[in-house]
């Protein structure tokens, strides 16, 4: 049903990746690509220069790591970390790479953003393609 499946991953305390995946991996048919996207968000350039040099190389070796191992548990998945501003990066990337489905949760909201997560509401108002969001 569909060839490429996107989840984004966040590694923030109280985001779990485990039901987003399960999702994707049911609708995953024999066929369909499933990538693990984990966006970095950019660090400002104050605090940049406080960080040992290699810290940016290190980081990022270790979430693709991450990524890679969770990606294990699915037939065709792969991990893949960029860098940017969650929301429009997930919807870019997915428009670029041929995405025809995002799966990704979203956290208890607050009275911010009552309804769904910032980056959750964003891909959903933003997407080219269908977005289901696990909560």
């Amino acid at each position: 049903m569909y060839n490429h499946i996107l989840v984004p991953v966040a590694f923030d305390e109280g985001h779990s990746a485990e039901p987003a995946l399960a999702v994707a991996k049911a609708l995953a048919e024999g066929g369909s690509k499933v990538t693990l996207l984990h966006v970095v968000e950019e660090i400002p350039t104050y605090a940049i220069n406080y960080m040992p040099d290699d810290y940016r190389a290190g980081l990022l070796e270790a979430i693709q790591a991450d990524l890679d191992k969770m990606a294990g548990g699915i037939a065709g998945a792969k991990g893949a970390v960029v860098s940017g501003h969650s929301g429009r990066t997930i919807l870019d990337w997915a428009e670029e790479n041929g995405v025809d489905l995002i799966v990704m949760a979203s956290h208890k909201p607050g009275l911010a953003d009552y309804f769904l997560g910032s980056t959750a509401s964003r891909v959903v108002r933003h997407a080219n393609c269908s977005v289901h969001v696990i909560r």
